[in-house]
């Protein structure tokens, strides 16, 4: 698919890896829709990136949010055309804690974020690029979900966070294989550690750890580079139905 005068809705847009991609792809002559809860944050992103992005606030959870969010995005660029689900969240939790066992709230936050989330966004846009002209490849669509490798590589205290990444692993190959007689592609990337707001909150001490443990390059993934693949994938109609680590062939450690 061509990426020019194309509108791509991007999950978690005001910052990270969401950010780096609407910007990416604003370079190549697209549209872009960012979504994020933050109303101040995403409004305030959109401007920065000029006439060409839309920012809105909107819970990805909420079916009715997404449904006026995607109406707001068509009336404005006349379609849609890509799915770049960026947004959601980190547990840390034990399954037995030192006073309790793992909450079972917190367990279902991040599940339904992580996983339901991403599912209401795919179902909503395919709805929409399902009606879409075909081009001359008999594309109409193409949706970008965010795992992890811990959905591979899950370590202590991320049992919701990696059951929720590998849900969308999971999910990856049986929605693609019925969005194909649509001509809609459905493709998973799941990166290592990268640059994003969560890292910098982080210790330098704990930064310097986790990029020893890249073996090549031996530093944290950048957004811009999850935007690059992101662009590769949206443009190579033959990806379809995969998840694509970008992890620098990072296999992350017990601890």
């Amino acid at each position: 698919m061509h990426i020019a005068e194309h509108t791509f809705v991007i999950t978690g847009g005001a910052s990270g890896l969401g950010a780096a991609s609407a910007q990416h792809l604003l370079t190549q002559g697209a549209s872009v829709v960012l979504l994020d809860i933050n109303q101040e944050a995403v409004e305030a992103q959109a401007q920065r990136l000029g006439k060409h992005a839309l920012g809105i606030a909107c819970d990805i959870c909420d079916a009715e949010q997404v449904q006026h969010a995607l109406d707001a995005a068509v009336e404005r660029f006349g379609g849609l055309h890509g799915l770049i689900n960026c947004a959601g969240v980190v547990g840390a939790q034990r399954i037995l804690g030192r006073n309790a066992p793992h909450p079972l709230e917190d367990f279902s936050r991040v599940l339904q974020i992580n996983v339901v989330g991403s599912f209401n966004m795919l179902r909503l846009t395919a709805q929409i690029m399902a009606n879409n002209q075909p081009n001359e490849q008999g594309e109409r669509g193409v949706v970008i979900n965010t795992a992890s490798i811990a959905a591979y590589d899950g370590q202590l205290g991320q049992a919701a966070y990696a059951a929720s990444k590998g849900a969308i692993v999971s999910l990856t190959l049986p929605a693609a294989r019925e969005l194909a007689r649509y001509g809609i592609r459905v493709m998973t990337i799941a990166p290592g550690v990268f640059e994003t707001p969560m890292m910098a909150g982080m210790t330098e001490e704990v930064r310097a750890g986790l990029c020893a443990d890249v073996p090549f390059p031996a530093r944290l993934g950048k957004p811009d580079e999850y935007a690059a693949l992101v662009q590769h994938i949206i443009e190579n109609t033959m990806l379809n139905g995969e998840v694509i680590r970008l992890d620098g062939a990072l296999r992350m450690g017990v601890k």
